[in-house]
């Protein structure tokens, strides 16, 4: 399956194919030298699959987790890519999730003034999401994704057979985010997982998903207006992924757990029974005083409130200005009692 993401002089495709990997240079079309970005937690192979295509591709391997996606790998990435000599007509790749995603697309961004990027995302939270549309970044004093750049891709490589080698934990964590796409754009999805076993649909499962993203980029590819909505669940999400005492977590779990509070309640009980049945938490013992001093330092922050996506109806989604006072009390509905 391929899909195109239409943003003009930028525009790339999407490719979705079984054992893509062992195409990755043909589906891809790189004819110059490379980076592999990765992290020790991907297994070792899918990168050194990739760099056995090419005769001149390194690869360069950050520690595993969020805490990585800081200024100091940044710069580290950039000094690497200096010393071998890299130039502005070479080209970077990710290999991995959200974390090497996120770093291999800001250091190509920046690395010379910009060089192409690819993606080849290997778990479902960043095939169906983060892999797509262009946004990297890394965190700052403990606030997420507060430096980056808008890079799009030349192209993403997705092969879902790589998701057989992920912890049935990062396997749910991912399909959050296609739970969050469902909820406000397609209500056919969402019954999908209501009546379906994901796994056994994970291949409609990816491709409804990633053609709500590609449709909400090509229309609003900088975040005016609508891309906004793909933040369902993140505000205060994004808080509860800022609580140390809470750094067990994963990204998608806390967005999972963000979005229930912005749900009508007649959504709510039907989504914290699909949350459950993907082995997601739908309640935490969370400090809401904590989780909500995190809350007021989120992009979307205004003077006294902050524009957050809604979900009256399954499908579909308003955008509302909640109060920082509401937005605590929303807060308590995850909150173990």
């Amino acid at each position: 399956m391929k899909t195109h993401v239409n943003l003009g002089a930028d525009s790339y495709d999407i490719i979705i194919e079984r054992s893509a990997i062992n195409k990755f240079r043909e589906l891809s079309g790189i004819n110059s030298r490379l980076l592999i970005v990765t992290d020790s937690g991907v297994p070792r192979q899918y990168a050194e699959r990739i760099a056995s295509q090419f005769e001149n591709a390194l690869i360069y391997t950050v520690k595993e987790g969020e805490a990585s996606k800081n200024l100091t790998c940044f710069g580290e990435i950039l000094s690497f890519m200096l010393k071998n000599n890299f130039t502005r007509n070479d080209c970077v790749v990710a290999c991995g999730g959200g974390v090497p995603g996120d770093l291999a697309g800001f250091v190509s961004a920046c690395y010379m003034r910009g060089i192409d990027f690819y993606n080849f995302p290997t778990t479902v939270l960043s095939q169906v999401d983060s892999s797509i549309g262009g946004k990297t970044a890394v965190d700052l004093d403990g606030i997420k994704n507060t430096v980056g750049a808008f890079h799009q891709p030349k192209a993403v490589i997705i092969d879902p057979d790589v998701l057989k080698t992920l912890p049935e934990r990062q396997f749910s964590n991912g399909l959050a985010e296609a739970v969050k796409m469902s909820l406000t754009f397609d209500r056919e999805l969402f019954e999908l997982f209501e009546k379906e076993d994901a796994v056994e649909n994970i291949e409609e499962i990816l491709f409804r998903a990633i053609e709500i993203k590609r449709k909400v980029v090509e229309q609003d590819e900088k975040e005016a207006g609508l891309r906004m909505v793909l933040n369902f669940g993140h505000t205060i999400g994004h808080a509860v992924e800022s609580e140390e005492e809470l750094n067990g977590l994963f990204h998608g779990e806390c967005v999972a757990l963000g979005m229930i509070p912005m749900c009508s309640q007649s959504v709510r009980e039907r989504l914290v029974p699909v949350l459950k049945k993907l082995n997601l938490k739908t309640e935490i013992p969370l400090d809401v005083n904590s989780a909500f001093s995190a809350a007021v330092h989120d992009k979307k922050m205004r003077k006294d409130y902050i524009n957050a996506v809604f979900v009256k109806e399954i499908g579909s989604y308003e955008i509302k200005k909640l109060p920082l006072d509401e937005i605590k009390n929303l807060m308590s509905v995850i909150a173990e009692k």
